[in-house]
């Protein structure tokens, strides 16, 4: 069965698959997961012949694993910049079985310090270790050294670079959605045959009516062969927003429905490549609300697991699912056309291209449909950034301020969630401060409230009062004083008071008191032994620690009859403070 639940179909009689490296080339041919080729020519790297033909062999091995054109350029990037490195050398190896310890350091130390460098030495390692000659010896330990992981190179948006982000991306895609919108209104009062025909508003829902069926008003050639648009006057100009993009979005605007979803739903950048039109799931007895099953695939997350489903509801203005609903509403038309131009195709996040026809670079993602093009690329990101004086790509930061500001995973797992995304994040450490310190403040607390904080002396003082378990130095100043001015504390507490005085004729009960204590551990639930005793048993080692084990086992041998009776008084509650 197919990841989706099909049937799988098997092969024509005869067929066999084609090697990624034919013999006698040097030209590596990787096919991605929609089946489109691409070649890497090794003829061109500066290196010896053999080094060529040995590492097209190594990249034609590896490229079985690979299901996308991204995953073999990455590789392609690495592989160059080890070529031009060992061109670099005063004596260039001829072929991998001439890579040296030193020549590995070497190139180790070079990349070793940035993070674009640790993903090149985890590429090109994983690569040569493809070569059987490079299996075993010196290199082979060399290239099996542990790479760093790379740091987390993004952080998440404070909340005043959020909400701006947010306010320009709300602001495009609202004015779209209203233009659309009211267009759409229009051309469904045309087709209904609401409008007075030849008025300004008949000839618009006629143009919008052309425009629905072929992506595009219609134009008219001049005799000087220029094209323009035949009812510009009735439009109002020849700009997108006044022709094609009164009923589809454009690619900047699709940027910035994307940025509002992943603000939203914290979905990646890869998503909206082939995020189905989300459905209607079934609801009893619901008037007021819809909810949408919301098809989410993420490969990278392995085999059998792309596929997963998240039920969104629209139940008003600031419900998740509102978005969902808008969305749906801005691509009605480019859904439409796509699906007469190619049956069968219904991606959400569809646009409309200013310029149709342009072969597609990446051949990972959804090709055009026509003019229409669906999905966001990392040029488009980068671009409606660049736009807006916002920096960078924003999908990553918001993503991750997505993360962070859920507190849970979503679409990875809890691993992931906290060692790439919560922990690393400067704002999540800055926040989390005073939850630090509270927390190692009370670590503190109960680790003092766990130790012997009395004193140890030589001899008994007469001054003291003698308890069960040690002499008190001065019973009014307890920590746990009676409402007449006198200790309240347990004899059990007695070696938590700074007051509490213990002597040698004290270590041998106390012993005793240790040993009950451990024998009790087996004879009791955990939850119960925890609650009543851990606490005095921890305080007791503390002591023994303190004494020392040979003068503490001694004194265990010593213990009489006087010494058991008041460690079995203690545990069993009969003695008062």
């Amino acid at each position: 069965m197919t990841g989706r639940g099909r049937k799988a179909v098997l092969p024509p009689v005869g067929h066999r698959v084609e090697p990624s490296l034919a013999p006698e080339s040097l030209v590596v041919t990787v096919i991605n997961q929609a089946g489109h080729r691409r070649t890497f020519d090794f003829s061109g790297l500066p290196v010896a012949e053999a080094m060529r033909r040995s590492l097209a062999a190594s990249f034609a091995a590896q490229s079985r694993r690979w299901n996308t054109h991204g995953t073999a350029l990455s590789y392609w990037d690495g592989l160059l910049t080890f070529a031009r490195f060992l061109s670099g050398l005063e004596h260039p190896p001829q072929d991998l079985d001439g890579l040296t310890v030193a020549m590995l350091k070497r190139w180790r130390a070079r990349h070793i310090k940035t993070s674009t460098g640790k993903y090149t030495l985890g590429k090109i390692a994983t690569l040569l270790r493809r070569d059987p000659r490079l299996g075993s010896g010196p290199v082979a330990e060399e290239l099996a050294r542990r790479v760093p992981r790379p740091d987390p190179s993004r952080r998440s948006y404070g909340e005043e670079e959020r909400e701006q982000l947010l306010m320009v991306a709300r602001r495009q895609f609202r004015t779209a959605w209203m233009r659309i919108r009211e267009n759409t209104q229009l051309l469904e009062r045309g087709r209904a045959g609401e409008l007075a025909e030849g008025s300004r508003e008949w000839r618009i829902s006629q143009v919008l009516d052309h425009l629905a069926h072929t992506g595009d008003v219609p134009r008219t050639v001049t005799p000087g062969g220029y094209t323009i648009v035949t009812n510009h006057r009735i439009l109002g100009g020849s700009t997108a927003e006044r022709t094609w993009g009164r009923l589809f979005l454009t690619r900047g605007e699709l940027t910035a429905l994307g940025v509002l979803l992943t603000d939203r739903f914290g979905w990646n950048l890869s998503v909206y490549d082939r995020m189905p039109a989300p459905t209607t799931a079934p609801s009893i007895g619901e008037r007021t609300t819809v909810t949408y099953q919301v098809q989410v695939e993420k490969r990278r997350a392995g085999a059998g697991c792309w596929f997963s489903t998240e039920n969104v509801t629209d139940s008003g203005a600031d419900s998740p699912g509102r978005l969902i609903t808008q969305a749906l509403e801005v691509t009605v038309h480019g859904r439409a056309l796509a699906a007469r131009l190619a049956p069968g195709a219904d991606l959400l996040m569809t646009a409309r291209t200013r310029r149709a026809g342009l072969a597609a670079r990446d051949l990972d993602r959804p090709l055009s449909v026509g003019p229409l093009i669906f999905g966001i690329s990392r040029d488009d990101a980068k671009v409606w950034a660049r736009r807006h004086d916002l920096g960078g790509s924003p999908f990553q930061r918001t993503r991750r301020t997505t993360v962070t500001r859920e507190g849970r995973p979503l679409q990875h797992t809890q691993g992931t969630h906290e060692s790439v995304y919560v922990l690393p994040d400067e704002h999540v450490q800055h926040a989390s401060q005073a939850v630090f310190e509270h927390g190692a403040q009370e670590a503190l607390e109960q680790a003092r409230s766990s130790v012997f904080t009395g004193r140890l002396t030589e001899r008994p003082d007469p001054g003291h009062q003698e308890t069960a378990t040690a002499d008190c130095a001065d019973p009014s100043t307890s920590p746990w004083p009676a409402h007449d001015g006198s200790c309240g504390a347990d004899f059990l507490l007695c070696l938590a008071c700074p007051n509490a005085h213990v002597h040698p004729g004290h270590h041998a009960r106390l012993a005793r008191l240790h040993q009950q204590l451990h024998s009790l551990r087996s004879a009791l639930p955990d939850r119960t032994w925890d609650a009543r005793w851990r606490e005095h048993l921890l305080r007791l080692e503390d002591l023994r620690d303190k004494i020392g084990p040979a003068a503490w086992a001694a004194a265990l041998e010593r213990a009489g009859d006087t010494d058991r009776t008041l460690v079995r008084l203690l545990l069993n509650g009969d003695l008062a403070p």
